[in-house]
């Protein structure tokens, strides 16, 4: 089995890989940082900031806030943004603004020192992108069952590696 030599290499999911395993942190927010590990850090950080500034519409009964989070929900594009809402749908809006600005935080600062690091070419341990698809394969928001199967239903990346 051939390895590889991390040493002196950052790994940047690791505040997310200790959140998501602190059981002194709610389990909706491990939820959400296990959720977010693999994922490009500008793209979590952006993904999770526009979810929550949507839900946040919503709450303050902005005219176009149910829309644009129904847009995002709807979106084909990755499933992660989806992910975080369905982790924490049904468990009160603030909450879910409270766990997502969490995430935000730490969201941001995995991202700002991603970039410090590629300004001083540091090494970083590869992230494994968790969705296998770059778009959804199953239903969206949408109550009909008329979906086609994408390569997530057939392919497991644990098993094709």
């Amino acid at each position: 089995m051939a390895t590889i030599d991390h040493v002196g290499t950052f790994d940047l999911d690791i505040t997310l890989r200790d959140a998501g395993t602190d059981e002194r942190i709610s389990p909706t927010r491990r939820m959400i940082a296990n959720a977010a590990i693999g994922v490009a850090p500008e793209d979590a950080y952006y993904a999770t900031r526009e979810l929550r500034e949507a839900i946040d519409w919503v709450h303050a009964c902005e005219p176009d806030g149910k829309k644009r989070l129904a847009g995002i929900l709807a979106t084909p594009c990755d499933d992660f943004q989806r992910c975080l809402y369905f982790c924490l749908a049904g468990r009160g809006v603030v909450r879910m603004l409270e766990d997502l600005e969490w995430l935000e935080s730490l969201t941001l600062a995995r991202a700002q020192t991603a970039v410090g690091l590629f300004r001083r070419m540091e090494p970083t341990i590869p992230l494994v992108n968790p969705y296998v698809a770059e778009c959804p394969d199953g239903p969206l928001v949408d109550a009909s069952a008329e979906f086609t199967e994408g390569p997530s239903w057939f392919l497991d990346a644990d098993l094709t590696s």
